[in-house]
């Protein structure tokens, strides 16, 4: 960045190409693209500008009260001059402002460190004067003869809101306050706010006294009130392609269950904060269900594709792709992570387990498994089962239904569907139980 001797003007050199990168990490540089994006009447010349800026065509930044001049060569190379002009405030908007800022010291330290402290902005707008533009704010001039936002103008903003990230004093001069001449009159005004608030010798306390007051402490602010309904990710469909590896629909979908989490978990402290006794345990919905500390990649792809797949929406566009993605980091096909899920929302890791494992049952835990098949069913109705592993399949009429034994001593019930094994429902400790679910009418029935 070069700087003019002049304290009412500052020239910044073109920057480099921002592409893959997004022009605005700060929250007041978004805002200020948000008065661009949201105030222009043709959308493409906005996206236009997105490209030239980004393509490095927005060459030296010059910024003075109310105006922000640069030269922006077009595609076919042609060069032309473009301004933006915003209001100036006036001075007794100056003397608001800066009374305001002065009131706290941190305000004043977060510009020095090149920050925009949130607090200052709204108190300032509560004060009626506002720094950041809004809709409308940002007018446009351009050698090229359009009426509004051209692609020149727009791509100047651009540049602009890169310029905001480094440094916000980009916008107090554009609003008519040179820095220095900011700093100076924050100190005078700051050092007349410490002599005027001196406490005279009437109004100093015994140290005894202040020691024994520095226990009381103000009472704790009430709770916040539970928003109706968790909050929205912000979009991140945008022109700049993702990094390798990072799948946007994917983040989009974490952070929308994310959010649901989270209010899920502030709704139990808000209720068991306000005197009411925990809520018994109950069934844990697949989004409820937290992952295991052992649970592997694999068996993680199933519990996320579980999230995914809720409700009755089909499975299309980037849920099919952020899908798909589950399916293959799992090893899974497609219909395999179907009956996995399934598998899951009807009892968490232990029913995938259920699902994905045989193993051998010997020992006390086969002895209690006899035992508690022998005692299931009267002698005349016991099924015919055949036994392989922890896996006992009905052998006859009822061919295609099967009991299968968990580590924990529970009896899951599957039933054949299109010629694969498939999750019947949740388990029993009585296996005619879990038989009767894995029935194809079992579930009806029992409901």
């Amino acid at each position: 960045m070069n700087r003019h001797d002049s304290t009412e003007e500052r020239t910044f050199a073109a920057l480099p190409p921002a592409r893959g990168k997004g022009f605005a990490q700060t929250w007041w540089g978004r805002a200020w693209l948000a008065a661009l994006e949201d105030g222009a009447l043709d959308g493409e010349q906005v996206r236009t500008g997105r490209r030239l800026a980004r393509a490095g065509a927005v060459g030296a930044v010059s910024v003075r009260p109310g105006r922000v001049t640069a030269v922006v060569q077009d595609r076919d190379r042609t060069s032309h001059r473009a301004d933006v002009l915003l209001d100036r405030l006036s001075d007794a908007q100056w003397d608001r402002f800066l009374d305001l800022t002065v009131e706290r010291a941190g305000h004043v330290a977060a510009l020095l460190d090149r920050e925009m402290p949130p607090h200052l902005v709204e108190d300032a707008e509560a004060a009626g004067v506002d720094l950041l533009p809004g809709l409308g704010d940002l007018e446009a001039e351009c050698d090229c003869g359009a009426w509004d936002q051209c692609g020149h103008t727009a791509a100047v903003c651009y540049q602009v809101a890169r310029l905001l990230d480094q440094d916000p004093f980009v916008l107090l001069l554009l609003r008519g306050r040179a820095e220095q001449a900011l700093l100076d009159d924050l100190q005078a005004r700051g050092t007349a706010t410490r002599a005027a608030s001196e406490p005279t010798r009437s109004d100093e306390v015994d140290a005894a006294q202040a020691y024994a007051a520095g226990d009381v402490l103000p009472p704790l602010p009430a709770a916040p009130q539970l928003p109706e309904e968790p909050g929205v990710p912000p979009s991140l469909d945008t022109d700049a392609p993702p990094p390798a590896g990072v799948e946007p629909a994917a983040l989009e979908i974490l952070a929308g269950r994310t959010a649901v989490a989270a209010h899920l978990l502030l709704a139990e402290a808000l209720r068991e904060g306000a005197g009411r006794r925990p809520t018994q345990a109950r069934p844990q919905t697949p989004l409820q269900t937290p992952a295991p500390a052992a649970l592997t990649v694999a068996g993680d792809a199933v519990r996320l594709a579980a999230g995914v797949l809720e409700g009755p929406q089909a499975v299309d566009g980037p849920t099919a792709d952020v899908v798909g993605r589950l399916a293959a980091g799992s090893g899974r096909s497609r219909e395999q992570l179907a009956a996995a899920v399934r598998a899951w929302r009807h009892g968490g890791a232990a029913a995938l387990s259920v699902l994905e494992e045989e193993w051998t049952v010997e020992g006390e835990a086969l002895t209690r498994a006899r035992a508690a098949l022998d005692a299931a069913w009267e002698e005349d109705e016991r099924p015919v089962l055949r036994a392989r592993g922890n896996r006992w399949t009905v052998v006859g009429a009822e061919a295609d239904c099967q009991l299968r034994l968990g580590r924990d001593g529970r009896w899951w019930p599957y039933r054949k569907e299109r010629g694969r094994w498939t999750a019947a429902g949740d388990a029993a400790h009585d296996p005619a139980t879990a038989l009767a679910v894995a029935r194809p009418d079992g579930e009806e029935a029992l409901s």
